[in-house]
């Protein structure tokens, strides 16, 4: 397992060598630093954990933190997470070059949240007769039966939040990697707004269930 955390700067377009067109996102990954070892024989499980987007200012880092971080001997940084990787020990700074041109990746980030919304929007219903007098439009219709069982079944789609979940999309071919600039350049759409957080990990392979 490789990885490192990063920003999403934004969508935009490259031309490859052979003249084809691809639709990229462009994400500042790194330069990061391992804040913590963790090991099995003192944790229960071997892990990094790394910060990315540097903290300038002292007051802005509460008083644990900030002895978190010195423990280390290293600046504060806004963005902390668990990677399951090895070789790596407190301090060690990890940048784009972990990763290679043609790869491909798990990109973890928060969606856009979207607020309250209706069935039709969150769970793309069709809605009702859009006729005058039908009284019907854009509601969600019967949630479930009245004599029995009497209740409203599981996972019967309602209003309700939508977006401002952890979204991870597998498979995401790495384009171009600029080191000078610390960037990734990756094939398609990652979660999030611009300015997101993100988590990109070399690909794991999906375990399945036999039988």
């Amino acid at each position: 397992m490789k990885g490192i955390l990063g920003k999403k700067l934004g969508i935009t377009q490259v031309f490859q060598e052979d003249g084809r067109m691809e639709i990229v996102t462009v994400i500042e990954a790194g330069p990061a630093r391992v804040v913590q070892k963790k090991e099995r024989e003192r944790d229960g499980y071997d892990s990094v954990q790394v910060g990315f987007d540097e903290i300038k200012k002292e007051k802005n880092v509460t008083k644990p933190m900030s002895g978190h971080f010195k423990k280390a001997s290293i600046p504060p940084y806004r963005f902390l997470k668990e990677i399951k990787m090895e070789g790596f020990d407190a301090g060690d700074e990890i940048t784009v070059d972990i990763f290679s041109k043609g790869e491909k990746l798990s990109v973890t980030g928060t969606s856009k949240g979207k607020g309250f919304q209706g069935v039709m929007k969150r769970h793309n219903y069709g809605g009702g007769p859009g006729s005058h007098g039908s009284m019907f439009g854009r509601a969600p219709g019967s949630i479930g039966q009245g004599a029995s069982p009497s209740r409203v079944w599981k996972n019967v789609g309602m209003p309700g939040q939508m977006g401002n979940k952890n979204i991870t999309v597998r498979n995401i071919e790495i384009i171009d990697i600029r080191k000078e600039q610390n960037l990734i350049l990756v094939k398609g759409a990652v979660p999030g707004a611009k300015g997101g957080y993100l988590i990109l990990k070399s690909n794991a392979p999906v375990a399945v269930k036999e039988g």
